[in-house]
């Protein structure tokens, strides 16, 4: 399987890892490594299913060097279900939310290697890539209560999460953004928790320079263009709290 290289300056490079799909079953996922020098990063790598074709092609794209870094954007399985196994094989320290670090190990992390699984703190951090900066940026109840971003200063890349997620696309970038948004309407209205945190994650993204929004599903957003009409239609949509109370009802005997 290839890999779609979104970033490379000789240095630094950044790589969208082939749709690994666990099958008919299980949610589309993306999975993507940054590289800067000696070190690696790996974003949201996956479940069981996917783990041995994951790891064998963040291998490939590491060509030497050292897996460091480990990013979990919030605690849903298809992102953390196999973290021990990573854990296990590298010596990577692993980072998610400090409001998740006591529920992960319910996946499984054995005592080993628990204390490589790391928590973020709300306000975020910057890791250190061999000299690097990569931010892990708030973007909490999108959707999860305590989940992060991360924000590739280099390669100009905003790695979202579900934040832009799409379903059923068959394109690998978003060639028009009206006609994309009937695959992530739904997921976003149901899944992101109110019109307050878009507004919010809108007005905290907009001053950074981003060329590529990159979602954990489906479609990449590439181009200044396209990337400022995903912040414009988030801040603009109403989500979750907004619109669910008409769902509240007593189901009829």
């Amino acid at each position: 399987m290839s890999n779609i290289t979104l970033y490379d300056d000789g240095v630094h490079r950044n790589v969208l890892l082939e749709d690994f799909d666990a099958g008919g079953l299980a949610v589309q996922a993306n999975q993507h490594v940054i590289v800067h020098g000696s070190a690696g990063m790996i974003l949201d790598p996956g479940g069981h299913k996917v783990y041995s074709k994951v790891l064998s092609g963040t291998f490939t794209v590491l060509a030497g060097a050292r897996l460091t870094h480990i990013f979990l954007s919030h605690q849903d399985p298809d992102i953390v279900a196999a973290v021990n196994g990573w854990l296990m094989t590298t010596d990577a320290t692993a980072y998610i939310s400090e409001l998740w670090t006591r529920f992960v190990p319910h996946f499984g992390v054995d005592s080993m290697v628990s204390d490589r699984l790391k928590p973020i703190p709300d306000p975020g951090m910057v890791f250190d890539l061999d000299g690097s900066p990569i931010i892990a940026v708030p973007a909490h109840f999108m959707h999860s209560e305590g989940n992060f971003q991360i924000y590739d200063p280099v390669a100009k890349i905003l790695y979202t999460g579900d934040l832009g997620a799409s379903i059923g696309a068959s394109y690998r970038e978003v060639p028009d953004f009206d006609a994309h948004m009937q695959y992530m309407a739904g997921f976003h209205r149901r899944y992101m928790v109110a019109n307050r945190i878009n507004r919010a994650w809108a007005d905290m993204v907009r001053p950074l320079d981003i060329e590529i929004i990159a979602p954990q599903h489906g479609a990449l957003f590439r181009g200044k263009e396209m990337v400022n009409k995903f912040i414009d239609w988030v801040g603009d949509l109403q989500c979750g709290v907004d619109i669910i109370t008409p769902a509240f009802k007593i189901p009829a005997a």
